[in-house]
């Protein structure tokens, strides 16, 4: 028997691309990579800038879903906050003078619009205008 050559990589592997790619990333990754992926896509697909971009002062439209919902008093005042996020950044959402809102739910998907602000490190929304989104597929 002989010896068969092979020509050599290139020094990496070569990875299959398309749809069968796709269904390997999508089987091997978490859920919460899944939906990470599904949030970054939503906010490019509507049109709005990820929360990772926004910088301070900017004026931006953001879309995420609600990470978490509570009522936090700030100066003595009640303010309703909320965690949205969009697959990219964590994005605090204050509505100052207000003990709830209709609609304004743990998992609730939203787009907001307003002027970033930043808060011990975090980027935070006060008393954005907003709109709710379907729940489940659109």
């Amino acid at each position: 028997m002989s010896a068969v050559s092979r020509p050599e990589k290139s020094g990496r592997a070569e990875r299959p691309s398309g749809r069968f790619r796709r269904m390997l990333d999508r089987l091997s990754s978490s859920q919460e990579d899944l939906e990470s992926e599904e949030l970054r896509e939503d906010a490019q697909a509507s049109g709005c800038t990820r929360i990772s971009e926004c910088d301070d002062r900017q004026i931006v439209k953001v879309t995420g879903t609600l990470r978490t919902v509570t009522l936090r008093p700030r100066a003595g005042v009640p303010a309703l906050e909320a965690e949205l996020f969009d697959g990219t950044a964590p994005l605090d959402v204050v509505w100052l003078g207000r003990r709830s809102i209709v609609g304004i739910e743990l998992g609730r998907k939203l787009i907001v619009s307003g002027r970033i602000a930043m808060s011990h490190g975090r980027r935070v929304l006060f008393n954005p205008t907003y709109e709710l989104r379907p729940f489940g597929k659109e």
